[in-house]
């Protein structure tokens, strides 16, 4: 078991963090805590900026350091970001998912939960959208920082033609629905920050899980300087899960005018016109269509089984091998009268 990392710029709301923007903050919870307890803030620890990211180096340092030719099994440091409608205790909640229901379980590493405010709330679609774009500076430090201390570990291998001083953890982001579209922001800010940075992958895997953006984002007939090519130059790899299952997605193509599909809904608007490091993969029929489509991939054993091959950085040709769609239980057993 892992600690419990959160980074969040939500306001303080009693004993919870709530819908308005504030500072970033950095909070802590032992591996020993009681995850029922983990939707009160009084059961995390406030830290600051340097005490995280020293804790951070601490657990990358601690992963093996293992063959090229075992990398799928290399650990990770997944930066979990949550989507709209979604208040901080159920943020915790879908983190906890995550944590527990995939990397953990799949020995992958450390996970960290950013929370930015979104107001939870169904009429909250546009707010949520404004402060999503808010918290792009913010995140885009953090990639900064990420970026600076990679570098330097890269360097420091060089000097030494030591490859134990490299870092010993991939950097992978999982973004569910609007959390994409603040991922977005940030990257591209902080590729302009980086001067458009050419060293290094920052990010090794980006999952993008029901992106609520739009689905020709990553077209390479986009200006250079564009959101997309700004992200597919800082990701080694970057996957959108879709399923045309998905009416909340429908719901926000219906609130914008730019007459462009959302990447979570319709997939890549021309697959053969996009950054070769950029795919994407119809998740629908490993998903539970019993529950609420939107955010199925975190509770469909069969599309966590996808996500994991995804972070392992399986051949995207391959990363459904092996994995059964989704079969529904079967009826129970009539009772004898």
């Amino acid at each position: 078991m892992q600690p419990y990392l959160m980074i969040s710029n939500r306001s303080r709301d009693g004993d919870a963090l709530g819908g308005e923007l504030a500072s970033l903050a950095f909070y802590t919870a032992g591996a020993d805590a009681d995850p029922v307890t983990l939707t009160r803030l009084s059961a995390w620890t406030r830290v600051t900026r340097a005490a995280f990211v020293q804790q951070l180096r601490q657990i990358a340092d601690g992963f093996p350091l293992l063959p090229d030719a075992e990398h799928e099994a290399q650990c990770h440091l997944c930066l979990f970001v949550h989507g709209y409608n979604v208040s901080w205790a159920d943020s915790v909640q879908d983190y906890l998912k995550v944590k527990r229901g995939l990397v953990e379980a799949a020995r992958l590493g450390q996970t960290v939960l950013y929370s930015w405010p979104s107001k939870g709330s169904v009429a909250g679609y546009l707010p949520d959208r404004e402060e999503a774009r808010a918290c792009a500076p913010d995140l885009a430090q953090l990639f900064v920082d990420l970026d600076d201390y990679l570098v330097k570990k890269q360097r420091l291998a060089a000097a030494s033609d030591d490859p134990a001083q490299l870092c010993r953890a991939k950097i992978s982001v999982i973004a569910h629905s609007m959390g994409n579209y603040v991922m977005q922001e940030a990257l591209v800010a902080a590729s302009k920050r980086l001067n458009d940075p050419q060293l290094v992958s920052l990010i090794n895997q980006f999952v993008m899980v029901a992106a609520d953006v739009d689905n020709d984002l990553f077209q390479r007939d986009q200006p250079a300087d564009g959101d997309g090519s700004l992200m597919a130059n800082l990701c080694y790899r970057i996957a959108a899960l879709y399923t045309g299952l998905d009416a909340v997605l429908g719901m926000s193509a219906g609130l914008k005018h730019f007459g462009t599909r959302r990447l979570g809904r319709s997939g890549l608007a021309d697959r053969a016109n996009v950054w070769d490091n950029v795919f994407d993969f119809d998740i629908t029929p490993y998903l539970d269509t019993a529950g609420s489509i939107h955010s199925a991939v975190f509770d469909s054993p069969p599309a966590i089984a996808i996500v994991e091959n995804i972070l392992r950085g399986v051949d995207r040709n391959y990363i459904a091998r092996g994995i059964a769609p989704y079969a529904a239980p079967a009826p129970a057993a009539p009772q004898p009268a």
